[in-house]
Parts: structure tokens; sequence; C-alpha cells
């Protein structure tokens, strides 16, 4: 991969976080759902950027996001 294309992913990661968590205010359920496995998406999406960059307290936090994402995703299953 072009170290041009790689730094282009910090764009969609973002705007992906951002519709995630507008997503996941939502009263309905199936947003709120589509809205966690959009957080998983920018959360790989940073962890390339991050790792590309050596940006690792990023990955870090991508990572415990991911946990705090799937957390939420079982705790709305009940």
């Amino acid at each position: 991969m072009s170290a041009d294309w790689i730094s282009l992913l910090q764009w969609p990661a973002m705007l992906a976080s951002v519709v995630a968590a507008w997503l996941v205010g939502s009263e309905d359920k199936s947003r709120r759902n589509t809205g966690f496995w959009v957080f998983m998406g920018s959360n790989v999406l940073w962890v390339v950027w991050g790792c590309s960059t050596q940006a690792w307290a990023l990955v870090a936090l991508q990572f415990a996001l991911g946990a705090m994402n799937i957390r939420g995703m079982v705790k709305t299953e009940k």
C-alpha cells in the first residue's frame, strides 16, 4: 500500500466515527446496532492508519473502544 493512500484513511475513519456516534444515539434499536458496526469499522480504519504512522496510543485506544463497543452490543441485546 502506498503511504499516500494510507494517510487518506484518517478521513473515512473520522467520518465513520461521527456517523457511528450519531447512529448509536438513536432511539431505534436497529440504528444503534448499525452504529456499533460502523464504530467497529472505524476502529479498523484507525488501527491501520495508526500502525502506519506509529501512533501507538491511538491504536491502543481503538482496541479499548472496540471492546466497549462489543460490551454495548451485548448490553443492547439484553
